[in-house]
C-alpha cells in the first residue's frame, strides 16, 4: 500500500455511503491520532484500538449519524497531500475549511493536530485532509 491514510479515509468514506455503523481499518499511530481528533471534534461516535496476531492491530470506528435524518456526520472527507505531491502550509497560511465550520487535520512538529490548534500554537506542516 502507497498511501495508508488514502486507504484510511477510503474506508470510512465507503463505509458511510453504505450507511455501515462500524468500519475497521489497520492501525498505525498517525491513523490513531487522526481518529482521537475526529472524536474529540464529534465527527465520530466512538472508537476503539485492538490488538492483533501481527502487531500492528485494528482500529473500530463507530460511525456517527443523525437519528432522526440518519444523515452522517462526516459530509466530505479529502486527501490533500499526497505521497507524490506534499502540501504544506506555514502558520500564517493555514487552510480554512467551509469558513470554519470543517477541519483540516495537519502533521506539524508539535505532533497531529486540527487547523485551529496549529494556529494557535503559531505552527506549520503538511496538511493530511479536509474534513467537513
Amino acid at each position: 500500500m502507497t498511501d495508508p491514510i488514502a486507504d484510511y479515509l477510503t474506508r470510512v468514506r465507503n463505509a458511510i455511503k453504505a450507511n455501515h455503523r462500524i468500519v475497521e481499518v489497520p492501525a498505525s499511530n498517525l491513523k490513531k491520532e487522526m481518529t482521537k481528533i475526529l472524536f474529540e471534534k464529534g465527527y465520530i461516535l466512538n472508537y476503539k484500538f485492538e490488538e492483533t496476531e501481527n502487531k500492528q492491530g485494528n482500529i473500530k470506528i463507530a460511525l456517527k449519524y443523525n437519528p432522526i435524518s440518519k444523515i452522517p456526520a462526516i459530509r466530505t472527507l479529502r486527501r490533500v497531500s499526497t505521497p507524490g505531491l506534499r502540501k504544506f502550509v506555514d502558520a500564517d497560511n493555514l487552510p480554512r475549511v467551509l469558513n470554519g465550520l470543517g477541519i483540516a487535520i495537519l502533521s506539524t512538529s508539535k505532533g497531529v493536530m486540527t487547523d485551529k490548534e496549529a494556529k494557535n500554537l503559531k505552527v506549520g506542516g503538511e496538511v493530511l485532509c479536509y474534513i467537513s
